[in-house]
């Protein structure tokens, strides 16, 4: 598993899995999350592949806690995901 980069104020992070339905599955349950907490992320899909931003356009477009918190429930959807 890749680890989150922050760059130009955001955490950055490619995602990759065996096909586009496990990528698709896991972008639906960090869609939940996401909802929940009130934090969508900037996301891209090709495939098995998941690109995505985080940073909080609220608070100026920095990097926040919030950001934080979202991008530790991704991993563990993640995890779940791939295992």
């Amino acid at each position: 598993m890749d680890k989150w980069t922050e760059q130009n104020n955001r955490l950055i992070k490619m995602f990759q899995f065996k096909d586009f339905k496990q990528a698709f599955e896991f972008m639906k349950q960090v869609a939940i999350v996401a909802d929940k907490m009130d934090h969508h992320p900037y996301w891209l899909n090709c495939y098995n592949k998941v690109y995505m931003e985080l940073n909080t356009h609220d608070k100026g477009g920095i990097v926040t806690e919030k950001d934080r918190q979202l991008a530790s429930a991704i991993d563990s959807i993640e995890h779940e995901s791939i295992g």
